[in-house]
């Protein structure tokens, strides 16, 4: 196995409760059985290990479901694409997809801004074909969040308008915010307390639907299935630990009558590619947070996922992307 280290810097610095990100480092992953196969291993803080305990896993030659989420989504994703091209199949078939999927729609992400402001990004993201947007809320008073949201229903109104509060709502705001949105028909409200709240999740149900991101990671698969905490799983393959866990969560979540989305960490487009199959090994997937190339400056190669008109292509080749290893992103 190959490790080669990379750094991808952002078109802007992205603000996290940790400070901003300004690129985006990890390794790519090549293995040579029973093909060539790549994988991208790039942690994130706060939700993967770091950068240095990914190097040293990666290292380790230890089992694969010893290793921490980036570093296994590296190994795990090298092997798959190994495999898939051995078999002659497209990444998503060889996941399980049972029919071919040319693209998959994704949503568009707004940020905070003020309310007119607001509606008008929402507005462009609706004209430019995207059929959900997420919306950004959290960072303002409830009533301040409430007027943007009243701000593009008015601009679009039939637009399926997500929110993500990323878990910055106590449980009062959270029931004021959830109370004051049920007549702007939102689709559901991601993350909108502290990720180790499940019952308190579980409650605000009854009111908008909810979707768990960092409370999924934290609490594992099994216990937010015993809370009854969400009616959406938010899928990150790199923080989950490969594309066989996320597909593996995926038939979880159907099966309990959750709606599984999947997303990106903000990853270099190995990485990107590879959630873009998990979504199309999906039957009828909803729209999933898979158009984030944008937000960096610097890419591995071209683009081999490209959005258009609120939908992203899914590669057609053996394997994940047409490579044959890291040396061709060199």
């Amino acid at each position: 196995m190959k490790v080669d280290y990379f750094s991808l810097p952002l078109s802007e610095p992205l603000q996290t409760a940790k400070g901003p990100i300004e690129d985006r480092e990890g390794y790519l992953v090549t293995v040579e059985e029973p093909d060539i196969g790549l994988g991208e291993a790039t942690p994130l803080p706060g939700w993967t290990e770091s950068l240095a305990a990914c190097k040293e896993a990666l290292e380790s030659g230890d089992p694969l479901d010893e290793l921490p989420p980036a570093a296994r989504h590296g190994v795990s994703l090298a092997a798959l694409d190994a495999q898939a091209k051995s078999e002659g199949e497209p990444l998503y078939r060889f996941l399980g997809g049972q029919s071919a999927v040319e693209s998959v729609p994704v949503n568009a992400t707004v940020g905070d801004a003020d309310p007119e402001t607001t509606a008008k990004q929402v507005t462009a993201a609706v004209d430019a074909g995207f059929p959900a947007v997420k919306l950004k809320v959290g960072a303002r008073s409830i009533e301040e969040d409430i007027e943007r949201v009243a701000a593009v229903r008015d601009a679009a109104p039939d637009a399926e308008l997500r929110l993500d509060a990323n878990g910055a709502w106590t449980r009062a705001e959270a029931q004021e915010a959830f109370d004051a949105l049920t007549s702007y028909g939102i689709a559901y409200v991601e993350q909108p307390l502290p990720a180790d709240d499940l019952d308190g999740h579980a409650a605000l149900r009854e009111t908008v639907p909810v979707a768990l991101d960092e409370g999924l990671y934290e609490h594992g698969f099994d216990a937010v299935l015993d809370a009854n905490a969400a009616d959406v799983w938010i899928l990150k393959p790199m923080a989950m630990g490969g594309p066989d866990v996320a597909i593996e969560a995926a038939g979880l979540a159907r099966g309990a009558g959750i709606a599984p989305v999947v997303t990106t960490t903000i990853d270099g487009c190995v990485a990107r590619a590879a959630a873009v199959h998990v979504a199309a090994a999906i039957p009828d997937v909803r729209a999933c947070g898979l158009a984030t190339g944008s937000l960096l400056s610097v890419d591995f190669g071209p683009d081999p996922v490209p959005v258009s008109n609120g939908r992203i292509a899914v590669p057609q080749k053996e394997g994940n992307i047409p490579t044959t290893s890291s040396a061709d992103y060199a």
